[in-house]
């Protein structure tokens, strides 16, 4: 890649950047009255640490996915197609069907955010491993073993509802959709300690990105501790999914949009770009979409819902277009 063209992606990361700070900005001071200063201290208290929490999602999912991309090479699959977003929705559903709606588990924010955590974390290193290792990274049999799992967690997830106490299944959908409202403060630290631990533990691996896209062959060639490197990737990509989600809840195709837009947009192989681009896009996606669902809509439809169906079609679409999958 030229020097031409590694400065116009810096502009156009420092563009991306700006207009995150825009709409961060128009996220905290639009309809804020600011002749009253009770009101505009209240108003701030509420949408700062929301404005935080899409923030971290955004980086969370939007560096996991570019991630999981390129390390089974291919720019249309993300992690929620392997059932980690039906995972999160089986483990809600299990703790109150088994401990129910007022246990210490479901109502302890900071309690119920640790258990997914793990849980997810565990389970999904587990299987998703073992998938990798035995389909030896064959992304169409990958996908296939992740729709039966997701349509298993799902079926799992429906049995439960369908026997469960009418009341404990309403204070159960709160929980299911992606919200950003009541955000807990600690939720947030834990949450920005954990990701930086992970980027910490994994930025050997993560330099060798643009290596391992190279395919395995060439990576061994070139001194790389291939599989190793997988792995631990892996890991972190399956943590980093499963710390947004349980922050925030499940949010379908936000990954596969970020990072495809990042590729189109900035068309290098180079990760650290690809990476920050993804990240950049998400938090304008959420903090946009946020914006224009309080603002417009009134808070009638969450925006995991416009997220979800955009995110669809633009799946569709590149389904269509590209040739080699």
């Amino acid at each position: 890649m030229n020097l031409t063209a590694v400065r116009a992606n810096r502009r156009k990361l420092l563009m991306m950047g700006a207009l995150v700070l825009l709409c961060a900005a128009a996220y905290l001071l639009v309809g804020v009255p600011f002749e009253n200063a009770k009101l505009l201290q209240y108003a701030m208290k509420i949408r700062t640490p929301k404005l935080i929490a899409m923030l971290i999602t955004a980086f969370a999912i939007g560096g996991a996915s570019l991630v999981f991309q390129s390390v089974i090479n291919n720019t249309i699959v993300t992690p929620c197609l392997l059932g980690l977003n039906s995972l999160y929705t089986l483990i809600h559903t299990a703790v109150v069907f088994v401990l129910g709606s007022g246990s210490v588990i479901a109502t302890n924010a900071n309690l119920s955010f640790g258990v997914d955590v793990v849980l997810m974390g565990v389970v999904a290193t587990v299987i998703y491993s073992w998938i990798f290792k035995k389909t030896k990274h064959n992304v169409l049999y990958v996908l296939l073993v992740g729709t039966v799992l997701t349509s298993f967690f799902g079926s799992i997830q429906t049995t439960l509802t369908r026997v469960m106490d009418p009341n404990e299944y309403d204070t159960l959908l709160t929980t299911l959709v992606a919200s950003f409202s009541n955000i807990n403060s600690e939720i947030i630290l834990f949450s920005v300690v954990l990701l930086a631990a992970i980027n910490f533990v994994l930025r050997k691996d993560l330099a060798l990105l643009d290596v391992l896209t190279l395919g395995k062959a060439q990576a061994i060639n070139l001194g790389v501790d291939y599989d190793r490197c997988i792995r631990r990737l892996l890991l972190g990509v399956t943590l980093c999914i499963a710390v947004a989600t349980a922050m925030v809840g499940p949010i379908s195709f936000l990954g596969l949009i970020i990072a495809n837009l990042s590729r189109q947009l900035l068309k290098t192989y180079r990760h650290t770009q690809l990476i920050l681009g993804s990240a950049l896009f998400g938090m304008i996606v959420l903090v946009g979409g946020q914006l224009i669902v309080e603002h417009v809509y009134s808070y009638a439809v969450p925006v995991s819902v416009f997220i979800t169906v955009g995110g669809g079609l633009y799946f569709l679409y590149l389904l269509l277009t590209r040739k080699k999958v």
